[in-house]
């Protein structure tokens, strides 16, 4: 078999030696209870590594998404006492507010993309110093539980955080794969100058791609807050390398045009058991952001059509 076609498979069966290998060095690992705990712990990940899946898709990248999940913790903790389960709707429209404005300078001003997103964060983490008085800021149990506390409950044995996931999963997967603007990421993914041709509004596309990726991100950054019961400007730092390399290792290249939402729940666990088995292998704590480096790396070197690489989005 080539490996041409083989590889579309690498996500799946890097997971699967994964999960062996970890599971051979420690049996415990693959206990039903440990598994759904370690997947509920890496549902705010998963959710910005979803939206990401967005703007990687039509070629782009989004280095925004951590400094927005960090606002957002902000804003929902500074929000909940007045606004309720109503902070939630703010919270949600800042992040696709952030997010239009990284497509705009990205798209109007044709600014690249890692450069408009990087700029963006940097707005978004100001405003979380601003609005959080530069300190971290904590919620009222009461009312966190009274507005927030279905997301992180449990039914059936089952944490809510992976219902939740599971909910946006399928609303991107049918958005990805049922609609006409799911159709229309794939063409400016796989070939912008053609997508112009057909007579795509390329344009409103993109903008649209990173609006999702910051929304996503946002609600990521609620339910982390939601989860430990506060928020600052610094809550979900460590998050934005992971992401971008569950996203990539899930199997959707820098390049775009391949891939999607289905691939980065993959690359999401790949991420999960790999955080899991440094801590079977004792490996230090300052050493995973390393780790994911390489692996980032790797992954980039092993996913990228290097036949797009004069394009710059």
């Amino acid at each position: 078999m080539s490996l041409d076609r083989i590889k579309p498979h690498l996500p799946w069966i890097t997971l699967l030696v994964l999960v062996a290998i970890v599971g051979g060095a420690d049996s415990n690992f693959l206990k039903p209870h440990n598994l759904i705990s370690m997947v509920a712990d890496i549902m705010p990940l998963f959710i910005m590594a979803l939206g990401m899946t967005f703007a990687i898709y039509i070629g782009g990248i989004d280095l925004s998404a951590q400094s927005v999940a960090n606002m957002t913790t902000v804003i929902a903790t500074v929000a909940l006492p007045t606004l309720g389960i109503s902070a939630a709707v703010v919270c949600v429209v800042a992040g696709l507010a952030f997010g239009m404005v990284s497509g705009f300078i990205t798209t109007r001003l044709l600014v690249p993309s890692f450069v408009s997103t990087l700029a963006v964060g940097g707005v978004a983490y100001s405003l979380a110093q601003y609005l959080s008085g530069q300190r971290a800021l904590y919620m009222d149990a009461t009312l966190r539980d009274g507005s927030f506390g279905w997301m992180v409950g449990k039914s059936f044995g089952i944490p809510h955080e992976i219902f939740v996931g599971g909910v946006l999963l399928l609303a991107m997967l049918f958005l990805q794969t049922r609609t006409t603007f799911g159709r229309a990421l794939k063409a400016v993914g796989a070939g912008e100058l053609a997508a112009v041709a057909s007579g795509l509004n390329v344009t409103r596309i993109k903008v649209m791609a990173f609006a999702l990726s910051g929304m996503l991100a946002a609600i990521a950054g609620l339910l982390f807050s939601v989860k430990l019961s506060g928020g600052s400007p610094t809550l979900a730092n460590g998050f934005l390398l992971p992401a971008i390399v569950a996203v990539l290792v899930g199997g959707t290249p820098l390049t775009g045009g391949v891939g999607g939402v289905v691939n980065t729940l993959i690359g999401t666990l790949i991420v999960a058991v790999i955080r899991s088995s440094m801590l079977y292998f004792e490996i230090d704590a300052t050493m995973q952001q390393m780790v994911f480096g390489i692996i980032l790396i790797a992954a980039i070197a092993m996913t990228i059509d290097r036949s797009k690489l004069r394009i710059v989005k």
